[in-house]
């Protein structure tokens, strides 16, 4: 209920001008009042959300410079100076300390065209670059292949890992555990369990928007393992669109219902997002050619960066459409919130990604978009963005396509879990690094290590 009050005038000024402190006993002095259970939510809710936010920002700026010396080729005060000043470093003031985001150097390296940067950049570029050939090569297999629909299957072997320290937690205490695991739809099949510790684990059902494994662990004083290893199936999928053939919605179906309305507070219809919708498909009536228009406008005009844990943005969609960066998942939901807005049937997807020039696979987020007669179609806008102006038959693929280069969790944000979490979570939006919680509240982040491995 937090997400739906809004945080009193003396706590939203205090915290926007980075009074920490004081916002805190602005809060305590709040809660001892007779106060609605919404606004106490929301108030419990944000001296959580502070304590994560000091999380994410916790380079103090001495140590902000050290790591920028270390890593840009002629790095200078100057310069840090100018950077400042053009807003590329990322930083907040917390008590009147600037505190530097823990992945700032990236986000100024996704944001500052100088030389300095362009030379420090060079210096990443070469495993990318071979990342990038595979996936093109990948890519280019799939359009030449003359197939269509779903094919080209690929079977995978995972093993993911979750390592707590629950010296802090009483021993004898049960911990729970949520480790994603893949769902099974048109694009992902075969799914088979191969071993979990602890052995008596739930599984949740195969087409759960969120699906999860779940499996508890009594606290021992030491480090808990929970694991899980697993195959699957997974295919690309690949379509040619004729937008003349493109059917009006039943907008009494069930899937134009769902996946046409908001879901407060990451995808909301404000005025300024029906405006920006209205602005970027024009005229346009035909619901893909709409959906288009979305997707270019989002990969012309984004930039990616680095977030901070979405559990700290009171609205995605509002943020991203306002400020033009975030990452994956940022421009997943503002594609999806402007897809809604217009009428067009669009939910959320994500899992893991795992390119095999890769060191490993990470979190991704996408999206998908519905159209009759063909159905749910694919949408990767941060991929698009990456490729746009490098190779457009890349660019265009990735509107309506999708490669076979990973594990499917999510169909869905802010999903129930099965069994259900008692708690708040760690990311109330999906689920892909896993959530622990035991009688006392969530186990956040920072007090657990996850890791998730392609295995032979």
């Amino acid at each position: 209920m937090y997400s739906y009050a809004r945080l009193p005038h003396d706590v939203a000024r205090l915290l926007y001008s980075g009074h920490f402190k004081a916002a805190r006993n602005t809060i305590a002095r709040l809660l001892n009042k007779e106060i609605p259970e919404d606004l106490r939510s929301r108030l419990l809710y944000e001296l959580e959300r502070i304590r994560r936010i000091e999380i994410d920002y916790s380079i103090p700026e001495g140590q902000a410079v050290s790591i920028l010396r270390k890593n840009i080729p002629g790095f200078s005060m100057e310069l840090f100076e100018d950077w400042l000043n053009r807003g590329y470093l990322d930083f907040i003031l917390i008590d009147g300390e600037r505190y530097y985001y823990r992945r700032f150097l990236d986000n100024l390296l996704f944001l500052c065209d100088e030389k300095p940067c362009t030379d420090a950049r060079a210096n990443r570029n070469v495993k990318r670059e071979k990342m990038r050939n595979v996936l093109r090569d990948h890519v280019y297999q799939i359009i030449r292949s003359g197939e269509e629909g779903y094919y080209m299957p690929r079977r995978v072997r995972v093993r993911m890992e979750v390592r707590l320290d629950c010296r802090n937690i009483p021993h004898g205490e049960t911990i729970r555990c949520w480790l994603p695991f893949p769902r099974i739809d048109q694009q992902q099949n075969n799914v088979k369990l191969l071993h979990s510790d602890p052995e008596d684990a739930i599984l949740a059902p195969p087409d759960h928007p969120q699906r999860t494994i779940y499996m508890e662990k009594k606290a021992n004083g030491d480090t808990l393992t929970f694991s899980v290893t697993y195959e699957y199936t997974i295919r690309c999928f690949y379509i040619k669109v004729n937008p003349n053939n493109v059917e009006p919605y039943d907008e009494d179906s069930d899937i134009y219902i769902k996946y046409t309305m908001e879901q407060p507070p990451h995808i909301i219809f404000t005025r300024y997002i029906k405006n920006l919708a209205r602005e970027i498909v024009g005229d346009i009536q035909n619901p893909y050619l709409k959906a288009k228009r979305i997707y270019e406008w989002i990969t012309r005009n984004m930039t990616y960066t680095y977030v901070a844990e979405y559990s700290t943005y009171e609205s995605i969609c509002e943020y991203v459409s306002r400020n033009l960066r975030g990452d994956c998942g940022f421009h997943a939901i503002l594609f999806i919130t402007l897809c809604r807005a217009e009428g067009i049937p669009a939910r959320w997807q994500s899992g893991w990604y795992a390119n095999p020039a890769a060191e490993g696979p990470s979190p991704h987020d996408w999206a998908q978009f519905y159209v009759e007669p063909y159905g749910w179609l694919y949408v990767d806008a941060s991929f698009g963005r990456s490729w746009r102006g490098l190779d457009k038959n890349i660019h265009d693929f990735y509107f309506g396509n999708i490669d076979n280069f990973r594990t499917i969790f999510n169909i869905d944000i802010m999903a129930r879990f099965f069994p259900e979490k008692k708690h708040l979570r760690s990311d109330p939006v999906d689920n892909q690094r896993g959530e622990l919680e035991w009688r006392e509240g969530n186990i956040y982040f920072d007090s657990f290590q996850y890791s998730l491995k392609y295995v032979d």
